[in-house]
């Protein structure tokens, strides 16, 4: 998971136009909202995945994580629910597919697939193994 945040984060930094344009996709935010968001968003999904790798605040970061992927899947399904034909700027688009609409099953299949990896962490964080003498 440290690996899908910090590429995701990654692909949305020194993109502040089209972030914000993704976030303005789903139709939830202001103009205001929607930029202060796109400049957030990137380098705190980083911040997330550097937390997840190095294994630092893991069971914390990954209920943040967690908390973050579900209301980016509602924001997915509200905006399929209401036939908005968005691009969730996630990473970078399919090379094969239509940049400017997600396949929202795929998306929210993947997306629970995360969420699975997610609650994993959170139950069973990573633990060194004792060395018994």
């Amino acid at each position: 998971m440290a690996y899908i945040w910090i590429k995701a984060g990654v692909s949305k930094l020194g993109q502040h136009h089209s972030v914000t344009q993704s976030i303005k996709g789903y139709e939830i935010f202001t103009p205001e909202w929607s930029d202060a968001l796109a400049t957030l968003i990137g380098p705190l999904e980083v911040a997330g995945g550097v937390l997840l790798l190095l294994g630092i605040f893991l069971r914390g970061s990954s209920k943040v994580a967690a908390i973050v992927l579900t209301l980016f899947m509602i924001g997915i399904a509200q905006a399929w629910a209401r036939g908005l034909g968005i691009d969730c700027g996630c990473f970078q688009p399919d090379p094969g597919s239509d940049a400017q609409v997600m396949n929202y099953v795929k998306t929210l299949a993947r997306d629970a697939f995360y969420m699975v990896l997610t609650v994993w962490t959170i139950v069973r964080p990573y633990r060194r193994a004792a060395i018994y003498s």
